[in-house]
């Protein structure tokens, strides 16, 4: 599970790039570059959030990042064939789920950014497609950049992220496998149960403290 946490923390620094409403017609890898200053330069500047203050920083998440992920596909990926066999309660029990997972997740990555900067490569697309793959690269203070890409569907309210890719790794594939084994070991809710456990412990827990 670190490894899941360490991807998700440095896929947050795309995640967050997606954030407030734009118009349907904006290009997806524009949509990104355009939000991605806003968000990051939001978490560098304030205080409270660079002191891990767990209000602001959720808040952040929830009104910046949440309106442009879009965790029903996202949880459907990760869960695989066992969602077909999931009534439709358990599906909206595993999509709040892992939704709350994630937002935990990306509040401890947001309260973390320093001096990152993101650099965008050009977008690989013709105009008519509904999926979309934006490349980009994280550059840190110290170490190698690190590759980063995230998939994109157009939906009626605009491009959402459905699926991150760090260092040659797919979010959903990560979390794919860990689901299949709990899901193998106690059905679907049993990992419905591992998951509002899991969120519990993060809740009762304060945000890391930045790193220096």
């Amino acid at each position: 599970m670190k490894l899941i946490k360490q991807l998700i923390a440095l896929a947050t620094v795309a995640i967050a790039t997606s954030a407030t409403a734009a118009a349907p017609a904006e290009a997806p890898d524009a949509l990104v570059k355009r939000i991605s200053a806003d968000v990051i330069d939001t978490a560098k500047a304030d205080k409270d959030i660079q002191a891990g203050n767990q209000k602001k920083v959720m808040d952040l998440v929830e009104s910046k990042i949440l309106p442009h992920v879009d965790f029903q596909r996202m949880t459907q990926l990760a869960v695989g064939r066992a969602w077909r066999d999931a009534t439709p309660e358990q599906q909206k029990q595993l999509s709040n789920e892992f939704r709350t997972l994630l937002i935990f997740t990306y509040s401890g990555a947001l309260s973390q950014i320093k001096n990152e900067t993101v650099e965008f490569k050009p977008l690989r697309a013709a105009p008519e497609d509904k999926e979309v793959e934006v490349r980009s690269q994280v550059n840190v203070a110290r170490g190698e950049p690190v590759t980063l890409n995230y998939r994109l569907a157009q939906s009626p309210t605009g491009w959402k992220i459905f699926d991150i890719n760090v260092l040659g790794a797919w979010l959903v594939e990560t979390y794919k496998g860990s689901f299949a084994s709990e899901i193998n070991k106690s059905g679907i809710d049993g990992l419905i149960k591992t998951l509002a456990e899991r969120n519990k412990k993060l809740a009762a827990k304060p945000l890391a403290k930045p790193i220096k």
